[in-house]
């Protein structure tokens, strides 16, 4: 690094690798520290070498960091567990993807199964007679854990009323025989771990192919990267997934994905690739991360968007896809393809309300199977829709002058009916939220020298350093009274300024 810039990468044995960016994915290897019971080893996951240079050289650089923990259950093999009295968990029959370009599905008779076992009072009283031995209840683990996937000892600890904890076996792959134990991570010497297995329902004479463990690593406290996942003190070093504090599941794909087009956009002089917290759960998680920061592996909940109506799942493609094409993700085929679909369903809506039920006695038929009363003929397949347990797909068999389409478009285009309403009122919260955002600050505001801002308001918004109003509010120690000072001090910065 030269006067804030990134230049090369070093490697252990001292050489140089040049590049304009560099992005860090560094997983839970960062600085890391695997634990059973009071063994400590330096090691990344599965003993895998661990990442400790590149750890010392982010503190000398003054990067902050802070520690996070998580764990892995026991891995089984499979010929040795009795499945035959165990609960089958099988897959969806019905054919799901992330994409409707997906098409080589796995029939469904020759998917894996899933099987559920469950702890036990036995299993319980093990736990609570060694749980002085676990790395979590030692002293040793300092890192702070996921909250929403706690190990089987704190679960025991944390719901203590609860007679049993279901368990999932879950096959790791059909070409091994490692089974999973969904739901048992924990941190216990070995001994102890083949006791709280062979407890278990079918797992009597269970072999373990790999022991638990707790995992301690190093993250960069994320409220040091701006929206495009840079570093805000070192232009053109970029971080994703658990380095920037998140957990290593989808939260860190997404983010591996918004920093390669950032990096490539950076290398290329373009513009940042940033989606805002009504385009994408990608866009609430990073600018949940770089404005309020994290104390624990960040996961990406529903109940963390403000407008969940807006970015639901069955909308991805007609909220994403055009972005995706435009920073060169999608290819043309596909995105030719996806504006025939948006067509189609937006044919679809606009002719259902032009056109009514008139004297369709099969629809009539159909509305009084549903228990509605007799359906006025000036009512239009519009305003239908939106009646509680009409589906698009079967009307539109009884009605030839709606737009045929697939079960999937029809699901859209039902939602985006029913709830009208409610998506127009987001819609117009979105468009309030805009306008805040519009609401630049100076890059090169002094926070500290704006009279009526709150101590605790000027400290975090210097160290933040919120590119709009919008984003300043996010903050959690800036107040609505913060705002008020804010807003005015931009009136007066524009008038003083002629902007």
């Amino acid at each position: 690094v030269e006067n804030g810039v990134f230049k090369a990468a070093v490697t252990k044995g001292g050489e140089k690798i040049y590049a304009k960016a560099c992005i860090l994915t560094t997983g839970t290897y960062l600085d890391s520290e695997i634990m059973r019971g009071t063994e400590v080893v330096k090691s990344g996951p599965d003993g895998c070498v661990g990442a400790y240079g590149l750890a010392a050289c982010l503190k000398n650089l003054g990067i902050k960091m802070f520690r996070l923990k998580t764990g892995t259950p026991p891995r089984l093999k499979k010929d040795t567990i009795d499945f035959s009295g165990l609960e089958k968990d099988e897959g969806s029959k019905y054919p799901l993807a992330f994409s409707y370009d997906t098409k080589d599905y796995i029939p469904f008779e020759e998917q894996l199964p899933c099987y559920i076992t469950y702890t036990n009072k036995n299993t319980h009283e093990i736990i609570y007679k060694h749980l002085k031995e676990s790395s979590m209840y030692n002293g040793i683990v300092v890192g702070t854990g996921p909250r929403y996937c706690p190990s089987i000892e704190t679960k025991l600890v944390r719901f203590s009323s609860k007679e049993r904890h279901q368990l999932f076996l879950e096959p790791e792959s059909r070409y091994t025989d490692s089974i999973y134990l969904q739901g048992f991570s924990n941190s216990m010497p070995e001994e102890v771990q083949v006791e709280m297995v062979h407890s278990i329902k079918g797992l009597e004479h269970a072999k373990i192919l790999k022991y638990a463990y707790a995992i301690e690593y190093e993250a960069i406290e994320p409220l040091q990267f701006d929206k495009t996942l840079m570093l805000r003190k070192i232009k053109g070093l970029f971080g994703a997934g658990q380095i920037i504090g998140t957990s290593g599941y989808e939260e860190a794909a997404a983010l591996g994905l918004m920093a390669g087009i950032n990096a490539r956009n950076y290398i290329e002089n373009k513009p940042g690739f940033i989606l805002e917290r009504d385009e994408a759960y990608i866009g609430i998680m990073i600018d949940d991360l770089v404005t309020k920061g994290t104390k624990e592996p960040y996961r990406l909940l529903s109940s963390r968007s403000e407008y969940r109506l807006l970015t639901r799942s069955d909308n991805a493609d007609m909220r994403l896809m055009e972005k995706g094409y435009e920073v060169g993700l999608n290819s043309e085929e596909r995105y030719q393809k996806f504006l025939e679909r948006k067509r189609e369903l937006e044919r679809g809506i606009e002719v259902s309300k032009h056109i009514y039920v008139g004297n369709n006695k099969q629809v009539s038929s159909y509305c009084a199977e549903l228990g509605f009363e007799k359906v006025d003929p000036n009512t239009s397949y519009f305003d239908l829709i939106k009646r509680q347990g009409v589906n698009y797909y079967k009307l539109s068999q009884l009605e030839d002058r709606l737009v045929k389409l697939d079960s999937e478009l029809s699901y859209k285009l039902e939602i985006e009916v029913k709830y009208e309403g409610y998506i127009r009122l987001q819609l117009k919260e979105v468009e309030r939220m805009h306008q805040y955002e519009g609401a630049l600050l100076p890059s090169n505001i002094d926070y500290h020298h704006i009279d009526g801002l709150s101590l605790e308001a000027r400290e975090a918004l210097d160290k933040i350093r919120p590119g709009n109003i919008g984003e300043a509010m996010r903050i959690t120690s800036v107040h609505p009274s913060d705002i008020n000072v804010l807003l005015l001090y931009i009136r007066n910065y524009s008038k003083k300024n002629g902007l």
